[in-house]
């Protein structure tokens, strides 16, 4: 058991050191599908049928690709492409919703149905605490709290310090509490748009 920490004891056993390690690793598992869900943004950019809003995706791609932090923004302004076709949750392909699944830590070994149920479902969850989290107000917060919010919404926020932290925390909740249930789809994919290229100050 001490050899596989990991692998055999819950969280609440790790120690710090493990803590943080053990959270890169998960998130280097995760940030496997990035690539993935960002290609996938670039290839349907064609299927956007108004021009305002295609040009607004290609922007937002383009920003990601050369390391740029979008602002939200450059996000909020996409929200009509992700609440129908071509990026509405009952829109979205197996294989993008396999990746999504993978960036959420979900099992990706589901039939479409059961992704698209439990993407959905976890969605809405995380919506629903945003807007309590919103109402509560961010300054409540311990730092373990934040860094714990910040790394299950896509963050890696053991890298990050404790002010970069509530800073991107409220970057995510102006964006989801800005959301309606219809455009979801958005705050799922945020999970990367928002994340990738954050660069907090390091320890």
């Amino acid at each position: 058991m001490y050899l596989f920490p990991r692998q055999l004891l819950i969280q609440h056993f790790w120690t710090p050191k493990q803590q943080i390690d053990f959270l890169d690793i998960y998130h280097a598992i995760r940030k496997q599908s990035h690539p993935e869900i960002l290609c996938y943004l670039e290839k349907i950019i064609p299927l956007i049928s108004d021009e305002e809003l295609q040009w607004h995706m290609t922007e937002l791609c383009t920003k990601i690709q050369h390391g740029t932090h979008p602002a939200v923004h450059d996000i909020l302004a996409l929200r009509e492409c992700f609440s129908n076709h071509p990026l509405g949750m009952d829109q979205l392909h197996a294989l993008q919703m396999k990746a999504l699944s993978r960036a959420m830590f979900l099992t990706p070994y589901l039939p479409s149905f059961l992704l698209r149920r439990r993407l959905k479902t976890h969605t809405t969850v995380i919506h629903q605490l945003d807007k309590a989290l919103a109402k509560l107000g961010i300054s409540q917060l311990t730092a373990q709290e934040v860094r714990s919010a910040c790394y299950v919404r896509g963050l890696n926020s053991t890298l990050v310090v404790e002010e970069r932290c509530r800073t991107w925390l409220a970057e995510w909740l102006q964006i989801s509490c800005n959301l309606k249930e219809a455009e979801l789809s958005l705050l799922l994919h945020n999970v990367v748009l928002l994340s990738i290229n954050y660069n907090g100050t390091r320890y």
